[in-house]
């Protein structure tokens, strides 16, 4: 049975963020899910990481949610931004509706398949749907078109192809994928 209590990240967390996200850069198959590098997110400054946990701790424009072992390591991670309609998105895309983004999705290989990507989607779905004023019409997310087993697990808790792909900025002629979940009737 899985001991791991899912939860966003406190602003003081910083530390265990940046940890995290480096390790996530490390994967063997980061090359086709992060459009960052070890490198670039190991030489930012500690104030980076600060502000960028802060900002996911609380309001409504972001969070982040991790899984938490027992004995207070991290075990994965997702992080939801709010993307407001008449906006435009991190692919020069321009934003219809007002939605979710999950990124940064990750989950370390010893706990792959124990069910914590699932409940990690949950608690940032469940989150999505709770903000009003005004309501998130879907979550979307972009998955790079040679990533089958994170498009696998997109499928499977419900996600879409939308029909919109996207140039990957850091690899010449590949392509990202945009998935999206509709908010229930």
């Amino acid at each position: 049975m899985n001991q791991h209590v899912i939860r966003p990240v406190r602003a003081d967390e910083w530390e265990k963020v940046k940890e995290l996200r480096i390790a996530a850069l490390r994967d063997p198959d980061a090359a086709v899910a992060f459009l960052e590098t070890e490198e670039a997110a190991a030489g930012r400054p500690d104030a980076f990481w600060q502000a960028r946990t802060e900002g996911a701790s609380h309001g409504r424009m972001a969070r982040q949610f991790i899984a938490e072992a027992p004995d207070g390591s991290w075990s994965g991670s997702v992080v939801v931004l709010v993307e407001e309609a008449g906006t435009t998105g991190i692919f020069d895309e321009d934003i219809e509706v007002h939605q979710g983004h999950l990124v940064g999705v990750f989950v370390r290989p010893e706990q792959r398949g124990s069910g914590l990507t699932e409940a990690l989607f949950e608690a940032a779905v469940e989150w999505v749907w709770s903000l009003e004023e005004p309501a998130l019409e879907r979550v979307r997310l972009f998955v790079h078109e040679k990533n089958g087993r994170a498009a696998a697990f997109y499928r499977r808790f419900g996600f879409v192809t939308s029909g919109l792909d996207v140039p990957v900025p850091t690899e010449e002629g590949a392509r990202e994928i945009e998935y999206v979940f509709p908010r229930p009737a």
